[in-house]
Parts: C-alpha cells; structure tokens; sequence
C-alpha cells in the first residue's frame, strides 16, 4: 500500500501515528491492512479500572454527604479544603481513558468507543455516578465494532442513559419524553423523520425503565409501564420499549444516519449520497454488524481518495492524545492533560449537551487556533534541551514559577500543564529549539518525520535541512499538524 496510504489509513483509525506503525503496514496489500486494524479481538480496557467501580449510588451518596459536612465545619471557623468523592472520581475517570487512549494496542476500538460516547451522550455533570459512566464506557467498548442493534437496545437499559434523559422517572401517570425525542433525532432517524406523536408514543413505551437506587443497575417496573395501544411511526400495538426500538432498526433512515455520521468522523465533512445509501442498505441488511460496516467504509474509493487527505481538523482528543503518543511523553498523571482537553473544549465523559461534540470545522476559531499551538508549545516544552518560552505570555497560576518549572523532569512538567492565554500577534514558531526525540522518533530519516506528522505539504514552512529535532518541533507547530 506504501507509507502515504498506511500513514492515511493510521491517522483517521488511531491516535497519533509513528514512523514504526506505518513501517509495520506499508508492505500489506491494503485490503489486508483493513483487515488486519479490524480483526483485533480484544474489547476490554488495558488500564486497570479505579478501585470505585463498584461502589453503589446509595453509599456514594453517604460518602458525598459526609465529605460535604466535614467542609463546611472546618477548623477554627475556616472551610476545609475536602475534595467531595464524585469530584474526586470524576477526575480519575476522566484520567483513566485518557491513559487507555495513550497506551491502548487498539486505537481504533478506542476511536469507536470515543465516536459512541459522543453519538449516544451522556455526562458525569448530570449523572454525578462516575460508577455508571465507567460501565457505559465499557458498554461502548465491547460493542465498539460489534453490533449497532444490540448496543442500542443496551443503550436504552443503560443507567447513565436513563438518568441523563431522565427515563428513570418516567411512569404512566407521568411520562417523560427527553430519552423519546432524543432517541429519534439523535440515535436513529434525525430531524423531520417524525412527528411530536411519535414522541409521545415512544415516551409512553419506554415508561417503567428505571435504575435501582441501592445497586445503581437497570430496573424494569411492570406496574408503572403504560400498556395502552399506540400508534409509532404508522404501527399501532401495545408496544413497549424493544417494540419501538425493533420499529426503528427497521427503517432505512436509522442506518443511513449512523453511516453519515461515521463517514463525517473518518472519511470528510461531506457525506456522498449515493455512497451513504449503498453502505446504508448493506448495513441494515447485514443485521447492523459494524465491522463489515467500517471496513466497507475504509476500503471505498472516498476513503482512499488523495483530496481527502487531510481533509478533517483533529480534535482536541486527537490533538492532544496523539502528540502525546507520538512523542513518547512520559505523563504519569494525566490531570494536566485533562486540562487542556478542557481548554479546547473535549473533555471525556463531559460533553457539552445531549447533542455531543459538534466536531468538524468547530473546533478551529481564531481562539482556539493559538490556544492549540500554545499547548503544543508546552509539550514541545516538555521534551526539549533549551527553554522553549520565547517570550510567550502563558497563564500561570499564582503559586507556579518559571524557573521551577525549568528545573522539573518532563514528566513532572507535564503535570504542571494548564490551559494558558493565547496571545494575538505574537508568532508561535521558535526555529531555534528542537525536540529531544524519544523511542518513537528517534533514528529516523528527517523527510520521514516529515511525512509522519503532517498529512499534507507544510503551511508555514519547516526547514528540512535542520537537526530532526528542530524539523519535529517545526512540523507540531506547523498549521498543517492540525489536520489529518
């Protein structure tokens, strides 16, 4: 396939790529390739899971009570500094995927489950369980390129999902119709494919659903369902909740939204019609089987198309993480680069509203353009021999010097990485530093470098006759080091 194609194929399926990894698939036909990314089995998580897991709601509740109480009663008249348990799990959540993604031997399940978490949404802001979104996120992985039928009907019976949309609370006397609504415009069949009595229909199908208050597990209860006839989607019967899930599987629209939004993540911004209704139909005919989906999806010709190259901005995650994968930063604690997910708007199990991460040409403003190279500064920072500050006004917190900074190891300074101001007019390139390479760039040619970071020409100019650490420094700060 040659390097252009595996580095292509690697840049929209993982996080981050390397000289290595393009190496190991360059050789393969690329068929072979595709089907070499997918065949890998295994669908649980490598980093170990925070020992909380299995704590139910009630007692973290008790927890969140007591910690409450013992802040506001302080010593000598004055608040504690108590970190509240949801707090403190929520950050290690959050921490947890983040190191999954860095060191993870399957990116592109790591990638799916990413797409599900921002398709089927849900946030620790509004759940306050991080126990639930641990399970939903283990949900998304298993069915990362499984079964797009079998993770929906678990989606549905998902505790965080009945909390976010409020279905827990839902009963006949009273149905709500948030997870309804939701359900048809963002899960399945998109706008103006319904009308509000299909909303009301499936609200009053799904009524009964609910979370257990002790275990914090899915509950069905027979006597607070509404078992009355109802019309959806022109069918009448007294339907539950499976009938009406049955009811949209079947339509042809469900499948042809869950295949433009995966071809907008992996392919471009603009779905072809005609090819999103060819794949549409063979993945409602196949039984919603993603796998055969995706690799349909990357061995079309749009996928492989050279004006696609470089075609989609990254995302923070995609920015943040795989910068960090490809330097071989050692980042033992993964706060600091939760902050910057948090600056450039993508932070893990927090997405904005039920509608997820916009993506796209969203994530680029003029803002966040400078506030993206800055971070990238830092990490540039994090590696390199000489102090990469020139002159660069950042936002340090009161209580953090410069000259302390200069002083830590790299993986210290990592931790040390908060969101800083991006200051307009100033340039973000420093020529006269470079990059101390690690393992995964170390030793290799500085037009390989070249080719491995940026998908297209470089924008800004990165002279190639310099040290490979001064072209690798160049090449992240280079505008084209944002696309991929």
């Amino acid at each position: 396939m040659g390097f252009d194609d595996a580095r292509h194929l690697l840049s929209r399926t993982s996080f981050g790529v390397t000289p290595a990894e393009i190496h190991a698939l360059e050789a393969l036909d690329y068929a072979t390739a595709v089907d070499r990314l997918l065949a890998r089995p295994n669908r649980e998580a490598m980093t170990a899971a925070p020992d909380w897991i299995g704590m139910g709601p009630a007692d973290l509740q008790q927890r969140q009570k007591a910690a409450e109480a013992q802040r506001k009663q302080g010593v000598d008249g004055k608040t504690l500094e108590v970190m509240l348990p949801v707090r403190e799990q929520g950050r290690e959540l959050k921490n947890w995927w983040v190191e999954e993604m860095i060191t993870t031997d399957q990116p592109l399940v790591e990638r799916m489950t990413l797409f599900w978490h921002g398709h089927f949404t849900s946030s620790l802001a509004k759940v306050r369980y991080p126990s639930s979104l641990f399970r939903q996120n283990a949900l998304f992985r298993r069915e990362a390129l499984g079964n797009y039928a079998s993770l929906l009907r678990a989606v549905a019976r998902d505790p965080a999902m009945l909390i976010y949309l409020d279905g827990r609370g839902s009963v006949a006397r009273q149905p709500n119709e948030n997870f309804a609504r939701e359900l048809l415009e963002l899960f399945t069949l998109g706008e103006g494919q319904y009308g509000e009595a299909d909303i009301k229909a499936a609200a009053r199908a799904f009524t009964g659903w609910s979370v257990d208050r002790e275990s914090g597990q899915f509950v069905e209860h027979p006597d607070r369902h509404d078992d009355g006839q109802k019309t959806f989607l022109g069918k009448s019967g007294r339907f539950g909740g499976d009938e009406i899930l049955t009811i949209l599987l079947a339509q042809p629209r469900t499948a042809e939204m869950i295949v433009e939004k995966l071809w907008r993540e992996f392919v471009s911004l603009k779905p072809d019609p005609a090819a999103v209704t060819r794949l549409a139909v063979g993945f409602r005919q196949g039984g919603y089987e993603i796998k055969p989906l995706m690799r349909a999806l990357f061995l079309s010709a749009a996928f492989r198309d050279p004006a696609n190259r470089g075609a989609l901005i990254k995302s923070p995650v995609d920015l943040i993480v795989g910068s960090v994968r490809v330097l071989g930063l050692p980042v033992p604690e993964k706060t600091g680069l939760v902050r910057m997910l948090q600056g450039l708007g993508q932070v893990p199990f927090d997405p904005p509203n039920v509608k997820g991460w916009a993506g796209g040409e969203s994530w680029i403003s003029t803002y966040t353009l400078l506030l993206r190279q800055q971070f990238l500064r830092r990490m540039i920072e994090a590696t390199t021999v000489a102090s990469m500050d020139g002159g660069m006004r950042m936002a340090d917190r009161p209580n953090r010097r410069a000259d302390r900074r200069e002083q830590l190891p790299a993986a210290e300074t990592m931790q040390m990485m908060d969101p800083p101001r991006p200051v307009e007019g100033r340039s973000l390139r420093n020529a006269g530093n470079e990059v101390r390479l690690g393992p995964t760039l170390a030793g290799v040619d500085s037009a390989v470098l070249l080719r491995t970071l940026l998908p297209r020409q470089p924008v800004d100019g990165v002279d190639g006759s310099g040290t490979a650490g001064a072209i690798v420094a160049a090449a992240l700060l280079d505008t084209a080091y944002q696309l991929k």
